[in-house]
C-alpha cells in the first residue's frame, strides 16, 4: 500500500475488513478493527450489554451438566461441546490399544509381519485419528454455527 495514507485507528487496512487467516487480520474476530462494545466493528446485541444473549448456559448445556443436557427433550442445550473432548480421548485410547494388541498378536505369530504391522499400524492409527478429529470438529462447528445463528438479533 505504498503511496497511500494509513487507515485511521480502529479501521482495517483491507477494503473488506477482517480478512481472516490469509489477510493481515486474525480469523474469527479479535485483532485490530474489532474493538469492544460500542466501538466500530463490534457486534451489537439487543440486550444492549455488548454481550450475546445466551441459550441457557451458553448454548452448550454446561450449567445443566451432562445428564441435564442429555435428557433435555426440548433440545435447547447442546451436548456436543461437552462430550467432544471425551469422545476424542476415548477414540485415541481405543485406537492405540487396538493397534498395540494387533501388533502383539501378529508379532507372536510372525516377526516380519509383526514389524510391518508395527510401522503400518502406526500410520493407520494417525490417519484414523485425523479422520475422527476432523469429524468431531465438523460436528462442533455445526453446533457453534447454530449457537451463533440463535444469538443473532432479528431484523
Amino acid at each position: 500500500m505504498s503511496g497511500q495514507n494509513p487507515p485511521p485507528p480502529g479501521q482495517s487496512p483491507e477494503p473488506y475488513g477482517n480478512q481472516g487467516p490469509y489477510g493481515s487480520q486474525p480469523a474469527y474476530g479479535g485483532g485490530q478493527g474489532y474493538g469492544g462494545p460500542g466501538q466500530p466493528g463490534y457486534p451489537q446485541f439487543p440486550s444492549g450489554a455488548g454481550e450475546p444473549p445466551s441459550l441457557g448456559a451458553g448454548g452448550s448445556g454446561s450449567a445443566k451438566g451432562f445428564f441435564g443436557a442429555l435428557f433435555d427433550f426440548s433440545f435447547e442445550h447442546f451436548i456436543t461441546p461437552i462430550i467432544v473432548k471425551v469422545v476424542y480421548i476415548v477414540a485415541l485410547i481405543a485406537l492405540v490399544l487396538g493397534w498395540l494388541l494387533w501388533t502383539i498378536v501378529v508379532l507372536s505369530r510372525n516377526v516380519g509381519a509383526g514389524f510391518l504391522v508395527l510401522i503400518l499400524g502406526a500410520i493407520l492409527v494417525i490417519l484414523y485419528l485425523a479422520f475422527i478429529r476432523m469429524t468431531l470438529e465438523f460436528y462442533l462447528a455445526i453446533v457453534r454455527m447454530s449457537q451463533d445463528i440463535h444469538r443473532r438479533p432479528l431484523g
